[in-house]
């Protein structure tokens, strides 16, 4: 499962989350200090991607 990671307007701090995508989707993120949702933002991170396969060099 990804993890994606969040920011809360009313503590201030960010957290991440280990979610599916389709709760991420459905913004169910809560905030582990104060449990509230609505005050939750999602935030854009770095990810890796891995392959099966060696890449070629050109």
């Amino acid at each position: 499962m990804p993890v994606y990671e969040f920011y809360c307007r009313k503590c201030q701090k960010a957290f991440t989350a280990v979610m599916h995508v389709s709760e991420h989707d459905a913004d169910v993120a809560e905030c582990p200090e104060c449990r509230r949702k609505d005050e939750v933002e999602k935030r854009l991170s770095t990810f890796t991607a891995v392959t099966s396969r060696k890449s070629a060099s050109v």
